[in-house]
């Protein structure tokens, strides 16, 4: 799958629902379909996985500084835009 485009960050300050609930998080994921910004698999939320149950949204990156992966839930792998290689 190409990305061409992606959406900006929805809460460019966390993760959606750890900021509305009021929760702590260890790293951030951003859908690039939708710009949902959820938290990893090592946070209590589990947010980004739980977008992409919710909303079939397959590819996140990682919304952390320096860091410019991309994971695919569908395939479980991992890719890296062309720009970072």
């Amino acid at each position: 799958m190409a990305i061409d485009a992606e959406a900006p960050p929805r809460t460019p300050d966390g993760c959606e629902e750890c900021l509305a609930e009021g929760r702590r998080y260890v790293h951030l994921r951003k859908c690039v379909r939708c710009g949902h910004v959820g938290c990893c698999d090592s946070s209590p939320g589990r947010h980004a996985t739980e977008h992409y149950e919710q909303t079939g949204h397959p590819v996140m990156r990682s919304f952390q500084n320096g860091e410019s992966w991309l994971w695919c839930y569908l395939h479980e792998i991992v890719g890296y835009p062309k720009a970072a290689r």
